[in-house]
């Protein structure tokens, strides 16, 4: 099993985009009882609260449903137990740097896998309208396909 953590600010927008965008890219390729998908945020101001209806909206728009997904804050045990965890900009990654790594788990940029991003943090929609939060799923889309091919190179061959 490969866990994967997707980590933003509060857990209501751009990680639990990533973590159902991972999810629908990990099913479509038959990866789902092999690799395991969550998101955390690094304050907990919306512990327990669904994803913000905006990030919703935008994920409906490209069928991913993340309704049913919880805010909740990360914890060390997290950097413990999870492959990669993987923040949306450099506060929130050092901040997890700050409570400290396992041996195994990548802790880095959830951009550092994008392919064609021109910039290696995914902007926080939360303030802005609409167009903030397509923004923000163009990047998520860019950096899981990066990931997935990653990820798929160290699974075993069927």
């Amino acid at each position: 099993m490969i866990r994967v953590l997707f980590v933003c600010l509060g857990n209501i927008c751009r990680s639990p985009m990533a973590e159902g965008l991972f999810r629908e890219l990990v099913m479509r390729r038959g990866w789902d009882g092999v690799i395991q998908i969550d998101s955390a945020g690094t304050h907990g101001a919306h512990i327990g609260e669904p994803p913000d209806e905006r990030a919703r909206r935008v994920m409906a728009g490209h069928g991913i449903d993340i309704g049913g997904l919880k805010g909740r804050r990360v914890s060390r045990a997290d950097l413990r137990d999870f492959d990669y965890v993987l923040a949306m900009d450099r506060d929130n990654l050092t901040y997890l740097e700050g409570l400290g790594a396992g041996p195994r788990t990548v802790v880095g940029l959830f951009l550092d896998f994008a392919r064609d991003a021109a910039t290696r943090e995914v902007p926080d929609p939360y303030y802005g309208g609409p167009d903030g939060f397509e923004r923000v799923y163009a990047l998520l889309e860019d950096a899981a396909q990066g990931l997935l091919a990653e990820i798929e190179a160290r699974l075993p061959r069927a």
